[in-house]
Order: C-alpha cells, then sequence, then structure tokens
C-alpha cells in the first residue's frame, strides 16, 4: 500500500494520478488529507481517504497504518513543518514504512536561503530516524511562475530577482511523475535526486517565449532582493513570507536553482516538458 500525504494539493492529486496511470490499485493507494470531505473525488474513484493533520500524531499513525511506502509531501506552513514532517516521520516509522520519500529543495545541503531550512531540518530528522528514504529535491515549479503570467502580460513584465541565472524549473506533471516511479519500482533507497527541468533558461527566455506565444511584449524586470520581497508583499504576501520568497530568488540568482544531475529525466524515462510547451499549456488555461 503506498500512502501520499497532502493528496488533496495539486502536486499529490497529480502524484495519485500517476500512480493509477501506472497500474497501482485505487484501492491500495492511501490518500491522507487534513480535510477528507475535500477528497470526495478521489473516494469515487476507489482511494482510501484517511484523515491526516500534520499536527496530530494520533491522526497519522492511523492513516499510515499498513502503508508499505509514503510520499511525505512537505507542508505549506512555513515555519511550522519541522515539528509536523517530524509526526508523519515518527508516524512512517512505527508504521514500519520501507521506503519514505519526502519533496524537498534543489541543493538542498549546499544553498544557504532560509526556504530550505525547514528542508534540511526535515532530511536530517528521516535520515536519523533509520527509515529507508528517498529525497525528492525539486526545483521550482513553473507554474509558481505561470501563475504571475496574466499580471505579465498586463503590466508587460515578468519581476524576479534571479538576474541571468539559469533555473532548472520544471511542471509539477513532472515532478509528480517522477514521484510516483520512485513509489512503484525499487532501488531507490537512501538515494537522494536533484531534480530539475532541462534544458534550464533564463528569466528572460521565459519573458521571450511569453512574448512569441501570446503576441504580447513582455520583458524581464530584475529587482535587488530587498526590492523584490517589497513588490512581493505589495502584491499581498505577509511580509515573512514575501522576505523568505526574497531570498529564495537571491539564492537561484547564485545557482541554487540550477540542476545539471539529469535524474528527473532519468526518473522519468523521457526528456522533461519543454519551456515551450509548458508556455503553450499555460497561456491554453487562461483562455
Amino acid at each position: 500500500m503506498i500512502a501520499v500525504t497532502g493528496a488533496t494539493g495539486h502536486l499529490g492529486q497529480l502524484v495519485i494520478d500517476e500512480l493509477i496511470t501506472r497500474g497501482v490499485p485505487a484501492g491500495e493507494i492511501v490518500a491522507a488529507v487534513r480535510s477528507p470531505e475535500k477528497a470526495a473525488g478521489l473516494a469515487e474513484r476507489g482511494v482510501q481517504v484517511r484523515r491526516a493533520d500534520y499536527n496530530e500524531p494520533e491522526s497519522l499513525a492511523a492513516a499510515l497504518a499498513g502503508a508499505e511506502k509514503v510520499l511525505l509531501i512537505s507542508g505549506s506552513e512555513v515555519g511550522q513543518r519541522v515539528p509536523q514532517h517530524r509526526n508523519v516521520i515518527e508516524a512512517a516509522k512505527a508504521a514500519g514504512v520501507r521506503l519514505l520519500a519526502y519533496t524537498g529543495i534543489l541543493n538542498a545541503d549546499v544553498t544557504e536561503t532560509r526556504l530550505a531550512d525547514e528542508h534540511k531540518a526535515t532530511e536530517a530528522i528521516i535520515r536519523e530516524s533509520g527509515v529507508p528514504f528517498a529525497f525528492l529535491r525539486n526545483a521550482f515549479y513553473f507554474e509558481v511562475y505561470s501563475a504571475n503570467f496574466p499580471a505579465a502580460l498586463e503590466h508587460g513584465a515578468l519581476v524576479d530577482a534571479v538576474g541571468d541565472a539559469q533555473l532548472s524549473v520544471a511542471t509539477r506533471s513532472d515532478f509528480a511523475a517522477a514521484a510516483a516511479v520512485v513509489l512503484t519500482t525499487e532501488g531507490h533507497e537512501n538515494k537522494v535526486y536533484e531534480l530539475g527541468g532541462e534544458p534550464a533558461f533564463t528569466m528572460a527566455e521565459l519573458a521571450a517565449e511569453l512574448t512569441r506565444q501570446s503576441g504580447r511584449t513582455v520583458v524581464y524586470n530584475n529587482l535587488t532582493v530587498p526590492e523584490y520581497a517589497g513588490f512581493l508583499a505589495s502584491v499581498g504576501l505577509p511580509q515573512v513570507i514575501a522576505d523568505i520568497f526574497a531570498d529564495a530568488s537571491g539564492g537561484a540568482s547564485r545557482g541554487d536553482g540550477f540542476t545539471n544531475s539529469g535524474d528527473l529525466s532519468r526518473l522519468l524515462g523521457r526528456p522533461t516538458t519543454p519551456l515551450a510547451d509548458a508556455v503553450a499549456a499555460a497561456l491554453k488555461d487562461l483562455g
């Protein structure tokens, strides 16, 4: 049995789709979710839906009971994730899982960005637990950037603070497919995967591709890290979160958002989704 935490999130739902596509019976998949009512669609497909709150260890023990493999999708509450993840790790250990896969951040062991701190701490806890693991260190999601396409098309600019750095951005669907491979095949115990799209691209190249496909001129407006933090706060992010995200962009400007490992395409058994295809899909979704 395979359990996926955070299964109603964007990544979690895609992972479950991939598991079913790869032939895992729906009844052998556990969707561990905080709000089961939000997983009604998964239940209708035959997936086991179990309540699992990262803050409630007793719910996690029940949710992971009988699981052989678990995908711990990192929590969304920045600043709270280490104790939350520890609860999941302890429940997985108690359940005797054969593999605990964890979605972390690219270059987690070398980056000095604040966004990586909780991921580093989580990886350390997993190692100390003795549970066989697979670290899925995901690069930035393409969807983080495409979410800004409407504003970029309206104002003619993509805004960030990564300079001309190469970014190994990949789509959520590619990351989900890789996670499903790790969960359904053998030989991944105690492996660390640096997962990123190929070829990498710069923000200027992303702006140029958006211009080409949309027919509207979009340029890349590079800010300093403090300027970008102020910009993010101005569009509604809490200042503390804006500071952390801007700091992550600063790390990417120094190379933290790049990998040439080839791990993602090897796991997928195919090339990662090309930039042009990802932009086209995003524009289609915008209508």
